[in-house]
């Protein structure tokens, strides 16, 4: 039985404190990207009662996603964006979840994103990387953008990190390993960098701006 809101919101509240918990509720984040950072990404963030999670993919759910993505076998070939927010409404049910099934682009990026708190950039690709980057950093100066590189293989997780590489701008990973240089991704380290930006954002949310 999934229990009514006030409950739900007063657990959240016991846990938080009024404050944080207002201003978690009140927050808009997108995820740029629902793969193995995105995903865990979003999942983390409704747990703690991120008031609205914006989810932006193009992708389908495929067997190969699911050593290290937060989708089930019985998602396979769904959209990303559905899968994902088929999970969330069981684990969040109060989240206001926004899907957008498209590929982000220059074109579109202040349209889906210009009402974002916080940012989160979970893209594999290195150009894409660089275009959400640039897009947020020049096009939208009221909100913060957390972005990853660096998470692939074996190395220790203690290389895991995040920095805050301007006012508006922090970046998580180890800034170093790379797919093609390495056996490839692996879940623990990509939740890892995956948690870090979470974290991340929640920090942000909090006002303490500096990691």
């Amino acid at each position: 039985m999934i229990p009514e809101k006030k409950e739900w919101m007063d657990a959240l509240i016991a846990r938080h404190g009024l404050e944080i918990h207002n201003r978690f509720s009140s927050a808009t984040v997108v995820s740029c990207g629902l793969g193995g950072l995105g995903s865990n990404i979003a999942i983390a963030l409704a747990r703690v009662g991120i008031g609205k999670l914006v989810l932006i993919d193009f992708d389908k759910v495929d067997i190969t996603n699911l050593h290290r993505q937060q989708y089930k076998a019985s998602q396979i070939g769904q959209y990303k964006t559905d899968a994902l927010a088929e999970s969330l409404s069981e684990i969040a049910p109060y989240a206001e979840i926004k899907t957008v099934t498209a590929r982000l682009s220059e074109d579109n990026l202040t349209t889906f994103l210009k009402d974002a708190d916080v940012i989160c950039e979970a893209f594999d690709d290195a150009e894409a990387k660089a275009m959400l980057v640039n897009g947020v950093l020049e096009q939208l100066p009221g909100s913060y953008l957390v972005a990853a590189s660096g998470m692939a293989g074996m190395d220790t997780p203690n290389t895991i990190k995040t920095r805050n590489i301007g006012k508006r701008f922090y970046l998580c990973g180890d800034e170093v390993s790379d797919v093609a240089d390495t056996i490839g991704l692996v879940a623990p380290r990509v939740m890892l960098c995956a948690a870090h930006q979470a974290q991340t954002v929640l920090r942000i949310l909090a006002g303490d701006y500096e990691v």
